[in-house]
């Protein structure tokens, strides 16, 4: 199939505080939550003025994807639609349309299978089309991602970074702590056709991580972000948790690197860089959070790879022994039921 356009699709963010609350109420559309639960998540948001930096991310990503394209000879134009907040992906796509645009390769931020990280983007996209109606361009979403080489060395490398900022004399008692979103068992269970390839994906990306990084140093993969009613089973155990049994252990110094994640959104300088912080200071543990790979040079390069993949028949770059595979099968992910709180 001949391409005419790149699409970046992402999760959005408010970029103002009149924006966090319409931008939450489209985030939990359908699923019965409360203004008042609202009201208390909005907090994180307001503790930043009211702005996520996802957006401003995206722009910066989107841009450094276009000057690669045109240092590389990729001749595709890009645009960028969101699943919450402004530029909405229907709006979009109608843009692409009114510019003449039939066939697009979609790129998501997101790494890896499951149904918010993967699936969802299909039924994002197959929304945005249905809303534009006749004319709207055919999307195809590009393969995740986890154990290509210019995502993995990107946090390999920030994991070095970061444990260059703490004391090597206490090396022998300091870990490597992996995170990523955490999302209830019965979703994990039914990522991917045969089941359970979120966490898979996210042990094999830890595993090549702290391979690359620390090999020496043992190393957890740990959950952040929960955000359901305590009586439904999430993936455990969370961030906070998991910090105060190494501290009883005699562990003396944790880097974090959130491997779930490719770029320092809200949840990562909330969750990591405010309340996982503020525990390890508690526990009196040295504290290092490593970076993601947001706009590394390798990270965009991997964007034009995946794109060539396609257009060009390259061979695929990974790491990894997992399979994958370009077009999800019917059975992947299903939706989860919408219950709860955030």
């Amino acid at each position: 199939m001949a391409y005419d356009a790149f699409l970046l699709m992402s999760f959005g963010g408010p970029e103002h505080p009149d924006h966090v609350m319409p931008f939450l109420r489209n985030v939990t559309r359908g699923r019965g939550i409360p203004e008042e639960r609202l009201a208390e998540v909005a907090e994180h948001y307001y503790h930043f003025g009211g702005v996520s930096p996802i957006n401003q991310q995206c722009r910066e990503l989107l841009a450094a994807v276009q000057a690669d394209f045109a240092a590389n000879g990729v001749g595709l134009p890009a645009y960028w639609g969101n699943r919450n907040w402004e530029p909405m992906l229907a709006d979009t796509v109608a843009q692409m349309r009114d510019d003449g645009i039939t066939s697009a390769l979609g790129f998501a931020t997101s790494a890896y299978g499951g149904y918010s990280s993967c699936r969802q983007y299909w039924e994002d996209i197959a929304q945005a089309r249905a809303k534009v109606g006749p004319g709207a361009p055919v999307i195809t979403k590009l393969r995740q991602f986890h154990d290509h080489p210019g995502f993995v060395r990107p946090h390999a490398d920030a994991v070095t970074t970061a444990l260059a900022t703490l004391d090597p004399a206490r090396r022998a008692t300091t870990r490597l702590v992996f995170t990523a979103h955490s999302i209830p068992v019965t979703m994990a269970a039914n990522a991917g056709p045969d089941g359970g390839r979120y966490e898979a994906q996210l042990q094999e990306t830890a595993t090549l991580v702290h391979a690359a990084a620390a090999p020496d140093l043992p190393w957890d993969l740990v959950w952040q972000s929960r955000s359901g009613p305590p009586q439904v089973p999430w993936l455990e155990p969370d961030i906070n948790d998991h910090l105060a049994a190494l501290a009883e252990k005699g562990v003396t110094d944790v880097v974090v690197s959130p491997i779930g994640f490719v770029s320092d959104h809200l949840e990562v300088i909330w969750d990591l860089d405010n309340e996982a912080k503020d525990t390890a200071a508690e526990l009196g543990l040295g504290y290092a959070r490593a970076g993601t790979p947001g706009t590394d040079a390798r990270f965009v390069a991997m964007i034009r790879e995946l794109v060539l993949e396609r257009t060009a028949a390259a061979d695929p770059g990974r790491l990894g022994t997992l399979p994958v595979w370009d077009v999800c099968p019917e059975n992947c992910c299903p939706a989860p039921q919408r219950r709860g709180t955030p």
